[in-house]
């Protein structure tokens, strides 16, 4: 991944010029590149504000390679990203189920639960989490 050097986390978001400077991507092409490529969707804010995540940047970088370098058409590179998207999908639904489980297990040995934000994999964790929670407090409730 680009390394940036603006002295922000490396995990943090990025504006649409950060990436434009970091990637030499001028602006208007990475919102085309949104249009044209499903995948890649940063977060938008109030006033329509783009921020990219470390996730996103990584996306630009390889629309970037495959168009500008290895020359593939827009619809060549797209199917290229899903193909290698279909298979991190995959393992991602292996990741949820095995986290899914392990949630499960940490709810029923302790009394309550830490919960932290990340984007990933983590996430599925996350929800296994809030499910849990959320059909122990029906139960409660019903009781």
């Amino acid at each position: 991944m680009t390394g940036f050097d603006d002295g922000k986390d490396e995990g943090a978001l990025r504006t649409i010029g950060e990436v434009s400077e970091a990637l030499g991507v001028k602006p208007h092409v990475l919102r085309y590149w949104e249009a044209q490529f499903p995948l890649l969707k940063p977060l938008k804010r109030s006033g329509g504000r783009r921020y990219y995540r470390p996730g996103d940047v990584e996306l630009v970088e390889t629309i970037d390679r495959l168009v500008n370098r290895e020359g593939y058409t827009l619809k060549g590179a797209e199917a290229v990203l899903r193909s290698t998207s279909k298979s991190a999908l995959d393992r991602r639904k292996d990741d949820r189920r095995s986290g899914e489980r392990r949630a499960d297990a940490e709810l029923n040995a302790a009394p309550g639960v830490r919960l932290t934000v990340t984007d990933g994999p983590e996430m599925a964790e996350i929800i296994a989490g809030l499910k849990a929670i959320r059909a122990r407090l029906a139960a409660a409730l019903e009781a």
